[in-house]
């Protein structure tokens, strides 16, 4: 008698054990953290001629902010990323664009990425680096 409320307590014990581990399974993939839905992409030829202008291109969304701005950074020689020029300010679900125009003055390589800023406000001073995208090089000859 004694052996068969062990084994009986012991199936009872796995059972609630396995039915605490679904139900918090089931409350920690409920209250886990929602993530934001954005991309950005950026466009370039891969090689360009000296003296010759052209254009860069980036388009960028991102669902955490109200409003979006995107940039586009070069660099030809050194670690520094500087920025050549960025887009308008447009409302979250919309597509932020811009295209820079670029004149290649020296032969080498050139990198660029494209940066999207969130912002709370169209006038907002302090903009949040949400996304940044790939290096595009291009070769200059």
């Amino acid at each position: 008698m004694t052996r068969t409320k062990k084994t009986g307590m012991r199936a009872r014990g796995g059972r609630m054990a396995v039915i605490g581990a679904l139900g918090l399974t089931a409350v920690t993939l409920a209250a886990g953290p929602a993530f934001a839905k954005g991309s950005v992409k950026i466009t370039a030829p891969q090689t360009a001629h000296v003296g010759r202008t052209f254009a860069v291109t980036a388009h960028g969304d991102e669902d955490a902010a109200s409003y979006l701005q995107i940039c586009l950074e070069g660099r030809s020689s050194g670690p520094a990323w500087h920025q050549v020029t960025c887009g308008a300010v447009v409302a979250a679900g919309s597509d932020a664009h811009v295209t820079a125009h670029v004149k290649a003055a020296h032969s080498g390589g050139q990198e660029y990425r494209a940066v999207v800023y969130g912002l709370t406000a169209p006038g907002d001073r302090h903009p949040v680096r949400e996304r940044t995208s790939g290096v595009a090089k291009v070769a200059v000859r």
